[in-house]
């Protein structure tokens, strides 16, 4: 009888315990329930078991441990029961809170939050070097402010028997706990600030890469959402990408462009960027700034929303308020309701058509409606004029130029400091004329050139009355 061959031993998952906490007066999108249920599946992701979970309603966190005694010592007591590891907030615990926290629980579990959550996540999920430098840099700003905790049975230690530690010439000697303590604040400061400067050369990259594909005039379209919706898929059917996609939160990270082609013979660059989630850490968005201006800087945004989730409303509003941040609600948006093919009820896809009249339904999965949305994507970036009254200084004649070559003009008058052009141009430009606006005229009507003049007038009719 052949061997058995053994199965392959695989680690055993960290059970987890998952806390949510609800402040009045404090705005979110989601629920708490739905919160964490969302905390549940970035558990899952990260590859946590979750074995339980507690909520707690407070009117503010408490100044020591965030949360109350009494629920410190009944999570206490329910992760000795579970034979929990790790305990995980869905809130962002301060540095002092997670010291307090970790304190009283002892060496029995781990307190992490929602925050070293996702970036755990994104720890797995990087692959590329930009994407593990941001990830790193993201990392080492979250940890700079905690590291007391781990030196704090040094810092107990120095000075000796709780003697005062001695001086010489006027300088205090600190104990060996407190010097290695600044010894590894030093070192992950000159992490931060070299992984910066890796980051920025790969920005300014970037940057020379995207004013050559604007030189070239082949738009770029982003794809953004909430983590799920199915922007790789999508990424993948309208192009071929063979990006990797999995039904996980945050199941690619690193962004991915593609050029397409369109119905009727033009061509556009559509980027995967990194999906958008409720509480998305600060730092991510900071260390993720060089992949985010992928966002900033394009001409055309798909917002992908997964209408068959039960809280695809909450998501797309996250989304919204996300773009805000950045600074990209400037820029034409299409939205694109996805996984069409999920729907047990036919009629929400004529509802969301009635209060998106704009809006796309498809599944990118089954490839239903890119047809459709291709076109879409077409007429807005190429088809949608808008009508303007510009005065642009001879000095911009990069953007003179490109009105000639992409606009159309209907007046044009060369006055001593510029040219004042009437005219429409592509939506997808607009945002690069705004500073040279006489005025917005989206409803086609001109501003009137002798605006001084009637000012004059207006001024005199005023003092004969």
């Amino acid at each position: 009888m052949a061997n058995k061959i053994p199965e392959p031993t695989r680690s055993k998952k960290e059970r987890a315990i998952l806390i949510g906490i609800e402040i009045f007066g404090q705005h979110s999108f989601m629920t708490s329930e739905e919160s964490i249920d969302e905390l549940s599946l970035l558990a899952d992701t990260a590859g946590l078991e979750v074995v339980g979970e507690s909520s707690q309603s407070l009117s503010k966190p408490h100044p020591d441990t965030f949360i109350g005694s009494g629920k410190v010592e009944e999570i206490r007591l329910m992760a000795s029961e579970m034979n929990a590891d790790v305990i995980v907030f869905d809130n962002e615990l301060s540095p002092r809170h997670q010291r307090e926290l970790e304190e009283r629980f002892k060496d029995d579990v781990r307190v992490i939050d929602r925050t070293a959550l996702i970036l755990d996540i994104f720890a797995q999920h990087a692959n590329t070097r930009e994407g593990i430098l941001q990830v790193e840099l993201a990392q080492y700003e979250y940890r700079l402010p905690r590291l007391t905790r781990a030196w704090t049975h040094l810092a107990r230690q120095a000075g000796g028997g709780g003697g005062r530690a001695g001086s010489v010439g006027g300088v205090g000697l600190r104990g060996p706990g407190e010097t290695q303590l600044e010894v590894d604040r030093r070192e992950i400061r000159k992490k931060i600030s070299n992984l910066k400067i890796e980051i920025e050369k790969i920005r300014s990259h970037r940057q020379r890469y995207r004013a050559q594909r604007k030189r070239s005039q082949i738009p770029t379209v982003a794809l953004v959402g909430y983590t799920n919706a199915g922007k790789s898929t999508l990424l993948n059917s309208l192009s071929n990408a063979n990006v990797f996609v999995a039904n996980q939160l945050f199941a690619t990270l690193d962004p991915t462009t593609r050029r397409v082609r369109l119905p009727e013979g033009h061509f556009c660059l559509i980027t995967d960027t990194v999906g958008f989630i409720q509480k998305l850490p600060t730092q991510l968005v900071a260390a993720f700034r060089a992949t985010l201006e992928e966002i900033t800087e394009a001409d055309l945004l798909l917002h992908i929303v997964d209408i068959d989730h039960p809280e695809s409303h909450a998501q797309w509003e996250s989304v919204n308020a996300t773009l805000s941040e950045l600074k990209a609600n400037n820029i034409p948006v299409l939205t694109v309701f996805n996984k069409i093919d999920k729907l047990t009820n036919p009629d929400i896809i004529m509802e969301v058509k009635a209060t998106y009249p704009d809006s796309n339904s498809i599944s990118a999965l089954k490839g239903i409606g890119i047809d459709s949305l291709l076109l879409s994507i077409e007429r807005e970036l190429f088809f949608n004029f808008i009508p303007v009254a510009v005065n642009i200084p001879y000095q911009h004649g990069n953007i003179l130029s490109l009105f000639h070559d992409q606009g159309k003009i209907e007046e044009i008058e060369h006055q001593k400091d510029g040219v004042v052009i009437y005219g429409s141009i592509p939506a997808r430009y607009l945002s690069l004329y705004e500073p040279f606006f006489i005025m917005e005229t989206k409803g086609g009507e001109k501003p009137p050139k002798d605006d001084e003049e009637n000012l004059i007038s207006n001024e005199i009719d005023a003092d004969e009355g």
